[in-house]
């Protein structure tokens, strides 16, 4: 049998990735996550999510995150033929990461119409300029990743203005 019928769908690697955001979310983190996949489409290399605030570190993006501790499980910086997949498009910090460490495809959910550097607000990836391409996968899951951010900064603006009920409101309400 060939090596490719063990890949895993991007489907599968965004619940993994979910998982993941759950997780920064049950830590008080934005509930983003991410993980990084082998050149094989099956192993996982490492999974992350957002440690900005347990870190005290403004670089602990879930996606900062995974690709150090894939470059430390690989010995190397450089993570040819891997897959980043990402529960929110990555910002520029994180758009940068991804190029330097030489990632070959993208997948991710939710567009940021904030802070998103894959084409949202900047198309970092992909310059026209730079010598690495990455192949760009979005939408995989996007509806329940987006509502999982919705939900937290519903619940946040919420418990800052002191209205308990739009805190455990759903955002699909």
């Amino acid at each position: 049998m060939k090596a490719d019928a063990f890949r895993r769908s991007d489907d599968e690697l965004m619940r993994l990735a979910l998982d993941q955001a759950r997780a920064a979310e049950a830590a008080g983190e934005v509930p983003v996550g991410a993980i990084v996949v082998a050149p094989d489409g099956a192993t996982i290399l490492s999974h992350s999510n957002n440690r900005v605030i347990a870190d005290s570190d403004p670089t602990a993006h879930c996606e900062i995150v995974a690709l150090r501790e894939a470059a430390r499980t690989l010995h190397n910086y450089r993570l040819s033929g891997c897959t980043l997949v990402c529960t929110l498009e990555p910002c520029a910090m994180c758009a940068g990461a991804i190029l330097h460490a030489r990632i070959a495809r993208l997948v991710f959910a939710a567009r940021d119409p904030k802070a998103g550097a894959c084409g949202s607000v900047l198309s970092v990836l992909n310059h026209p300029s730079l010598n690495h391409r990455v192949d760009v996968v979005e939408g995989v899951l996007a509806e329940e990743c987006g509502a999982l951010l919705i939900d937290f900064f519903r619940r946040r603006r919420a418990k800052i203005a002191g209205d308990t009920a739009a805190a455990t409101r759903p955002a699909s309400e």
